[in-house]
């Protein structure tokens, strides 16, 4: 059977052409039971818009392009889902492409995806320097949002966490429950999530203990550094293993275990945004709980603030969200749930900041 037309639904629903195409683009109103009648004939006849043929009309595809350093980071999936879902709503469809943490190869995703005539593009940049000029030149010819991570003031709208406060969420909790000589493992990048983290830990660390600042080991993202970090920091015995994500704090919990350290009792271990690992490793663990939902409705948001705008120009816009401390066994003593396999965890919120939509332009470039 040929491919259903619009005069074909239209014959069928009793109606123009034209009531047809109003009602399957939605630009336009169109009378309830007319929309109906349309919608069900469309549906029984089995007719699918042409999507190619109305973005050359429309001068839209409809589509979001988003470039990310890495997707086996098991942050990004959780990320990605729920940017999926805001944009679909908005009746936009996400293109992913993965850059393996290469800015070069990232600048040739964004080329790649401005090539086929997105109508935005968010990109989560791998270098906070190196990503610059392929987010600005892409910037400057369609809405771009950067998300999760920064790559300088001014260069394009921005959507992330607080990285600072969800650090001083963490030092409060371990200073609370006696823990003195922390260190801090994360990641040698540059891209701005591994930067924010690590300065915020040297800024509230010293509170504690004079030497912290200076207890920081640097590799990667990955459970292997967080294994290897803990033969290089253990001989100098801290309370406290403060980690950048929570892949290193979980590879730092395999190591501790086949040592033989006691967990939290000899040493306590937190992590960064609280993906589903951290519910399942042993002990469960103590993480940020980075608010995904959140970040991918604000980006959603003002993507299409953009869109909007796209020929007036307007301030770049610099949301962050606070984060939550989830409070679980491999920090606190007494946390784990004998019940059953569940994990007991206490949530600790930020503190209080304006509504997300309390937006400010971002500050002048220096």
């Amino acid at each position: 059977m040929a491919d259903a037309t619009l005069r074909d639904v239209a014959q069928a629903a009793g109606c123009s052409v034209a009531t047809v195409s109003r009602v399957m683009v939605g630009n336009r109103p169109v009378g309830a039971e007319t929309a109906r009648r349309v919608r069900a004939a469309a549906e029984r006849l089995g007719y699918r818009p042409n999507q190619v043929a109305r973005a050359l009309r429309s001068r839209s595809t409809g589509t979001v392009g988003l470039v990310l350093p890495q997707i086996t980071n098991p942050f990004f999936p959780s990320l990605v889902r729920e940017l999926e879902h805001a944009l679909h709503a908005n009746g936009r469809a996400l293109l992913l492409a993965d850059c393996d943490d290469d800015p070069d190869t990232e600048a040739a995703r964004i080329n790649a995806l401005l090539a086929r005539q997105v109508d935005a593009l968010v990109v989560i940049p791998v270098d906070e320097q190196r990503s610059r000029a392929a987010v600005a030149a892409a910037a400057a010819q369609l809405p771009l949002l950067v998300l999760d991570r920064s790559c300088g003031h001014s260069v394009a709208d921005s959507v992330a966490v607080d990285n600072a406060t969800g650090m001083a969420l963490v030092l409060d909790h371990l200073a609370q429950t006696g823990r003195r000589r922390l260190c801090f493992l994360g990641a040698a990048g540059a891209d701005s999530a591994a930067v924010e983290r690590r300065a915020a830990y040297e800024a509230g660390a010293a509170a504690l203990d004079p030497q912290a600042p200076g207890r920081v080991e640097l590799g990667d993202f990955s459970a292997e550094w967080g294994a290897a970090a803990v033969d290089r920091v253990w001989p100098a015995q801290p309370d406290a293993l403060v980690c950048a994500n929570d892949l290193i704090a979980v590879g730092a919990l395999q190591r501790l275990r086949q040592l033989g350290v006691r967990v939290p009792d000899e040493v306590a271990v937190t992590g960064f945004d609280d993906t589903d690992i951290a519910t399942v490793s042993e002990p469960a663990l103590t993480t940020i709980r980075q608010p995904v939902a959140g970040l991918a409705a604000e980006a959603a948001r003002l993507l299409e603030l953009r869109l909007a705008q796209k020929d007036a120009p307007e301030p770049r816009r610099t949301v962050r969200l606070v984060p939550d401390l989830v409070v679980r066994a491999s920090s606190a003593a007494g946390t784990a749930d004998p019940a059953g396999p569940a994990r007991a965890e206490r949530v600790i919120g930020g503190p209080d900041r304006p509504a997300p939509a309390d937006l400010l332009p971002a500050p002048p470039s220096l």
